[in-house]
Order: C-alpha cells, then structure tokens, then sequence
C-alpha cells in the first residue's frame, strides 16, 4: 500500500479538486506576465511549471485528509501543562474551535512541553498530524519537535523530528511503520518565537500504508523522518559545520508567481538533530528556484538562474550567508553546472527560464570574478528531442568536470559530448550512451573517479507525461576529446524518472525515489523501493522500502556519518503532493547479518587537514581498515542533477599498524579540488563516520 497521502489521492479523488491558479501560486508576492521573465504565455493561467493546471490535484480538506485518521474513541492524553480552560482532551474532541494550551497563566510554563497520547491498544502507525489553532493567532503553533512512539508508556522511540512551518495549516508528520500504542509529541520551541507556550487543536494518528520494515540486513533501514518548514527542492553539504542547507523558492511551499527577490532557506544538522526554521535571504535579490548548483574549490556553493534567471550567488558556510556575484551573459532556468580542474565554473542549457533557445555554454572565473561566453560551446548537440521543444529539451545536462579544464556532458540526450572551456571553448561529439534513449530527469554517477567510471540509470524520453525506463549503463571516459565505452548492464527492477542517485563510501549507488511515468506533481507510479547498485556484480539489488514518495522536485545526498538523507518533492501551492520533510537512510553496511548495528572503524587522526592534488598523507584507525579508505566529494543537488559527487578510492601505499599511507590523484581533474568526505572501511565493509579533508590545486 500507499503512505497516507497517496491513500488520500487514491481514494478520495472526488474530493481532490484540480488545482486553481491561486492556490498553486498561493503565497505569491506578485504575480508577473509569464513573457516576461521568459516563459511559456499559459504559465499561471492554464500551466504549473508546464503542467496543466486541471492534471494537479488540489490538497484536498482538512476533513477529508483525517477522515482516514484512526478512530479516537476511548483515548486519553497527558500534557506536562495546561491551562485550566485548555485542557490536553481538546486535541482528541474532533473540534478545531478548541485547543490545548500550556499553563500562561497565573504562571508562564516554561519550553520544552510534551503530550501523551494513549490509544488503548498497540498500533502499526506510520503517520501523526498536528492541526494548529484555528482562531487567527498564531500563540503556540509548534516550532521544533520530536515525535515518539512507545509500547508501554515508558521507553519511547523517536521517529521523527524536525521544525514546522509557523502557518495555521494541517502539519502532516509520516515516518518508517512503527507498533506503538502511546505517541508522544515533545515541543522544543514555538514556531514564531512568541513566547513559551504550545498551542494544539487537533491531533491524529494514522495506521501505516505499508507493513512493518523487513530487517535491516541485507536490506538497510529508512529510521528517523526530518519534518522542515519548506519542501527542500535543493540541498548542499556544508563543510564547515556537517549541516545540510535547504532551501524551496521564494515561498515554503510554492515556486509560483515570485518578484524573483528573495529565497527561503532552513538548515538541517544531523550533529544536534534539529532543523532550523525558515531563513529568508533578501540581501541578493535572487530567488534560487530551479537553479544551476555546484560547489567550487573553497566549499563555497555557486548558484546561479532559475527564478531570478540571470542571477549568481554565492554560499560561504563559515560565514553562513550569501552574497551576490556579477549576473551570467545568459539569463538561465534548468541549467547544470559544474566545477572545472582549473577552478572554474561552467555552465550550459536552460530554457525553462529567461528565454527560449541560444542557451550556450559560459564560464564563472573566481578569480577575476567574472562571467565569459564561450562560442565554441554550443547547447545544439547535447538537445533531447523532447515534445515541448526546446523550453525542456536543454535542460538538466548530466555534466562531469574533468581533465584539463574539460567537462564530459554524459546525458539526458542519448549524444554525449565534450566540452573544452579554454579560449573561446570547443565541443566535440563523444557518441551516443549506446540503445539509451533520450532520459530526461534520470541520473548519473562518477562512482569511481580514478577510472572514470560513470553510473547512468532511468529518466524518460520526454520531460513530462512520459514513461519512465529502467535502463543501466556504464560510461568509462579517458582522455578528453575521445570516445568513452559504454557498457550495457542489466537493468533496475524499477523504471525511474526523477529518482536521486547518491555515491555511497564503498563505491555502491544508492537509486532512491522516483515515478513509472514522469508526472510532475503528482505521487501516482511511485517507486517506493530503492535499488542499490554494486559495481563488484554491475547488478542491482532492492532495499527495505521507503514511507514517502520522492517524486518531482525531490532530492537526496550523502552525509558525514555515510547515511542518506532522501527529501522534497512538490512545491506546488496548495496542492496533495508538497512533501515538506526528508527521511534518513541506513545502508545495507551499517547492519550485521543479523540485522543488530554494525561495529564502525574509527579514524582517530589524519595527518593533514589540507592536502595539494597528488599529495601523501596519513590516517590512523582504531581498527584495521583492511576495505581501504575513500574519498566522496561534498556535494549539491536539485532536480535530479549532482554534478559534484563523486568518489575517489584509495588504496593505502604503506601501513605502520593503524596508520596508514594514502595518496591523492595527481589530476585535478579526478581529485576535484574542493571539500571531500575521507571515509575508512574496515575488512567487513562497515564505514566509518567521515573526517573532512580539503583538496587543494
């Protein structure tokens, strides 16, 4: 079965309206003719982001939505506090006119405020919603939380936790099946910063739409779910600190008819299990929907486009903000980019914004901080042949910096080519990806950067309303400028488009989410069980299966202690399929064969904190790590596109008991210069938490 809003879209379709033009664009600052700023004349009229209009369902009733709630009868709950007249019952007496309310008075209860609810009998629960105040006052709404579970009212189990967006809207929590028969909400602060207190209307609890999770060996485990207050459409590693920036658009929850002056950002950090609430940056004037993304040699995130099509910012994490960066030639929607060797930027596409068509290849310079067109780049050869042209034909381009300033441009287009960026710049054809089709919105993969080893999977040859294919191959590049290899392999089980792809520290890649037949905005297809590709066997295997559907505007990166957080999808105003929220990924090598935690290797010391290309360093363990060592770029991604992972493995040269001798690529070309996660493994393939180690050109 379905999780709870795929259940809701199923089974209530009646009450699922399509969506108007103001609810999508709910939230909007000003809506401006579409023509103006490059798109398509039905935009904001007929189409959402070239879907139709009457194709996406509205988010349907609060009634309809917990009319599948389990039945309260006979529940009862504990508060830590309550005000006399708001008593914690109200959450359970199907009125939203009521309210539970923490003590204000004749004393102030202080945060952290927690309730209890107790639901008689166990229960396979697999979602919570939390209904606000409705009485126009925000006092109360609930901020930063964590929710449990628990058989016996004593030990508890967190299954989520995260921040909620301060609105007076359903909040809707779904995470992993978990048997429980007391779930227990624990608020950490209140959503505005108002005060002390914590507010509840309603409260819900909802059976899973799947079965109990299988065991975790073999098979990995879906844990904790992260809730944030916006459907994080980007999200990028920050180096200095291990935390993941996310950010959606202008607005939380829409992309719609935005000024193109601001974005929404929040901040995960796994460190202190917490996610911040939203951040929103002015001082650039950009809105960073749908735009390039990569992150050059000092860790700092470039991006560039989208919403505010000709704009670049730049991300510094140290200092946690953002500045403006000199605007691109070309004004650009779509786009990828990628890091070069040299420490450029390059990026090409993008007609979803800006204009349509001419979207040539141009160069960002760090040093001279500056943008240059480059002739010799032409976007032409790397076209898909997608039925709404060109507005989708030149974007998303699956792009790997490479040797001598080179970038390989591996896809969606089934042509492949080079791209030089010295001079003026030149393009050369690299051939096709063998009988791949066009595969828009599908991924790749540079699992094995020392062998130029790229994983390419699924994507559909048009960019909407198009069946997904399951396809597999594996691209070997060399020399820049010649005709790579492209070995045909066995196929996922699961056709995919806009599924995620992530490199994993032993070299596997983890394929996550996405839909049979590529629908923007939509959660029916959806693929629910995550393949795991082993480059020993060149085959796939499936993984326990997820809770969430991660469809559309979806994303997923690797983290510090080698677990994945999958997130997103939606943006859609007031539609059934905004999923403001991520969920962590175990893999298979974090568990026994029995399914109990793996014991993980220690590096206790590295050497070096900065190393140059080609360079020698050491890193002690406290273990042998008898699997080698790896090193995985930090990385950014959105859309489907990462052009910056990428892994690089190391074979230690020397050993002096648990210290061992390492050495980076001499190329800057597959040692990206940047921030890389340094990951030892030991003999049973169990990682270790990652140490940060920066490569220098």
């Amino acid at each position: 079965m379905l999780p709870l809003y795929s259940v809701l879209a199923l089974a209530s379709v009646a009450l699922a309206k399509p969506i108007s033009p103001l609810a999508a664009n709910a939230g909007a600052e000003q809506v401006r003719p579409a023509a103006a700023v490059g798109k398509p004349t039905s935009e904001g009229v007929t189409t959402f982001d070239g879907v139709a209009l009457a194709a996406i369902p509205e988010r349907p009733s609060v009634q309809a939505l917990v009319a599948a709630a389990l039945p309260r009868d006979g529940w009862t709950c504990t508060a830590d506090s309550s005000q006399a007249e708001n008593p914690c019952g109200n959450v359970l007496d199907g009125d939203a006119n009521t309210i539970w309310h923490t003590e204000f008075s004749p004393t102030l209860a202080d945060l952290p405020h927690e309730i209890t609810i107790d639901m008689q009998t166990s229960q396979l629960v697999g979602s919570v919603t939390y209904q606000p105040r409705q009485d126009g006052t925000g006092n109360g709404n609930i901020g930063q939380h964590v929710v449990s579970l628990s058989g016996d009212g004593t030990n508890f189990v967190d299954v989520a936790y995260g921040t909620y967006l301060d609105d007076n809207t359903l909040k809707t929590t779904t995470f992993t099946p978990t048997n429980g028969r007391y779930m227990r909400l624990r608020v950490l602060t209140e959503a505005g910063g108002r005060g002390a207190w914590t507010s509840a209307a309603e409260i819900n609890v909802f059976s899973a739409g799947q079965d109990a999770p299988p065991s975790p060996a073999g098979k990995g485990a879906w844990v904790l779910t992260i809730d944030f207050p916006l459907v994080p459409v980007s999200l990028a590693n920050e180096w200095s600190s291990g935390n993941v920036l996310a950010w959606s658009s202008y607005d939380p929850k829409t992309f719609g008819g935005s000024a193109g002056t601001q974005t929404v950002t929040a901040t995960y950090a796994p460190g202190s299990q917490s996610v911040t609430g939203l951040n929103l940056v002015t001082n650039i004037q950009h809105d960073m929907f749908c735009e390039g993304l990569s992150i050059d040699f000092s860790g700092r995130l470039i991006s560039t486009g989208g919403n505010t099509a000709p704009a670049t910012s730049i991300f510094d994490p140290p200092s946690n903000g953002w500045t403006a960066a000199p605007q691109m030639n070309i004004a650009r929607g779509y786009q990828a980019q990628c890091t070069l060797s040299t420490g450029n930027t390059f990026t090409i596409g993008a007609s979803w914004s800006g204009g349509q068509g001419g979207k040539n290849g141009e160069l960002y310079n760090p040093a001279t901080n500056s943008w240059s067109l480059l002739s010799g780049t032409p976007v032409a050869p790397m076209l898909t042949a997608d039925a709404q042209g060109v507005y989708r034909a030149d974007n998303h381009g699956w792009l790997f910096g490479w040797r001598a300033g080179s970038v390989f441009q591996a896809g969606p287009s089934t042509a492949m080519n080079w791209y030089g960026t010295e001079g003026d710049g030149s393009q050369t054809s690299a051939g096709s990806r063998a009988g791949d089709p066009d595969s828009m919105c599908g991924n790749a993969a540079m699992y094995d950067a020392v062998n130029g080893k790229i994983l390419t999977v699924g994507g559909s040859p048009n960019y909407q309303d198009s069946d997904a294919h399951s396809n597999a191959h594996i691209i070997t590049i060399g020399d820049p400028n010649t005709t790579p290899t492209v070995e045909t392999i066995g196929n996922m089980a699961f056709a995919r488009a806009f599924a995620n792809s992530v490199v994993l520290p032993d070299g596997t890649v983890m394929i996550t989410g996405g839909q049979a037949r590529a629908v923007p905005f939509s959660d029916d297809t959806s693929q629910l069980t995550p393949e795991l590709f082993d480059p020993a066997t060149n085959t796939f295997t499936q993984l326990a299966p997820m809770a969430i559907p991660r469809n559309y505007h979806s994303t997923a990166v690797l983290l510090p202690d080698a677990t994945v957080i999958n997130a997103g999808g939606g943006l859609c105003g007031d539609c059934a399929t905004n999923h403001l929220d991520g969920q962590i990924f175990r893999p298979p090598y974090l568990y026994t064969g029995s399914g109990a935690d793996a014991t993980r290797p220690v590096i206790t010391a590295v050497s070096v904190g900065s190393i140059d290309v080609g360079g020698t360093f050491t890193a002690t363990t406290d273990v042998g790590a008898d699997g080698g060592f790896s090193l995985v770029r930090m990385s950014s991604t959105t859309h489907t596109v990462n052009t910056d992972q990428r892994r690089v493995p190391l074979t230690p040269s020397g050993a002096d008991g648990t210290t061992y001798t390492l050495t980076i690529p001499d190329d800057p070309g597959v040692a990206l210069p940047g921030y890389w996660m340094l990951f030892a493994i030991d003999g049973a393939g169990v990682p270790s938490v990652a140490r940060t180690l920066q490569v220098t050109a």
